[in-house]
């Protein structure tokens, strides 16, 4: 259970910095209770995506301290309404705890590039992107092992492993919530987006319905399920191959040098 009192009263106690102007004890505490059911459903959100042992409690306390942390850092001068800039960070903060446990085993990592590049050989050899069928064929397992390998990956990051990495290490959440990333890095995001929208329409129209209500709908698996008449399972099935086709086609035209320099 999410004990949200307990841990933010807890955090009230403890201090938090603040800037130039403070906001007091008070006031921070009646902007988290009114934010709380944010922070829960981002945490189950993800934690829905990843392995049972990461509990959505452990994320809803990080995505708390995010909250705090955008309290402290809101400017109103950057033309941003706060819920959207404290959205930003709450979930920056829980992806942060993820990363912290370094929870992808290798033998998992090893499963998706196995995956990602079987997909990529079949499509290149077909000029298409290859049914559920080709793709455990090629892999010399049954269609039901597929699936089960579809639900093991499915937490995997959208972006190729080694842009993804080399994005976390040179771009922190500074850059994407105080627009600190100079004109180099708004020519780049746009160009990551315009690749993702040319990608996203190459996609089966059911994983892109799955993916626009998941994304920009904000509706979980098991909503999603009830609107399309599928079960929660098959839905994040259908969203593991759609970032899996994202990730395949993203591969082919995004590398670690397209990388601006930001030394």
């Amino acid at each position: 259970m999410l004990n949200s009192t307990a841990y933010y009263s807890n955090q009230m106690s403890k201090g938090v910095p603040v800037g130039e102007e403070p906001i007091i004890a008070k006031d921070k505490e009646a902007i988290i209770l009114r934010h709380c059911d944010l922070i829960k459903y981002t945490a189950l959100r993800l934690a829905s995506r990843l392995p049972p042992h990461i509990s959505a409690e452990d994320l809803f306390n990080a995505g708390v301290i995010g909250l705090m942390d955008a309290i402290d850092k809101f400017d109103p001068d950057q033309q941003i309404q706060f819920k959207t800039y404290a959205k930003i960070r709450i979930k920056g903060a829980m992806l942060d705890e993820i990363r912290s446990m370094d929870w992808i085993p290798r033998s998992l990592r090893q499963k998706s590039s196995m995956l990602e590049k079987t997909c990529a050989a079949l499509e290149e050899d077909l000029g298409r992107y290859p049914t559920d069928e080709e793709i455990a064929d090629k892999l010399e397992i049954s269609l039901e092992s597929y699936y089960k390998l579809l639900d093991e990956v499915k937490g995997i990051s959208l972006l190729p492993m080694e842009i993804n990495e080399a994005h976390q290490c040179e771009h922190g959440e500074d850059s994407l919530t105080e627009r600190s990333g100079g004109p180099f890095q708004v020519v780049y995001q746009e160009q990551i987006r315009e690749h993702l929208a040319e990608a996203i329409s190459h996609l089966p129209k059911k994983e892109q319905l799955v993916l626009s209500l998941y994304y920009y709908e904000e509706l979980t698996m098991k909503e999603i399920g009830a609107v399309l008449g599928y079960t929660e399972s098959r839905i994040s099935q259908l969203h593991t191959k759609a970032v899996l086709h994202l990730r395949t086609r993203l591969a082919h035209v995004l590398k670690r040098e397209d990388l601006p320099d930001q030394a």
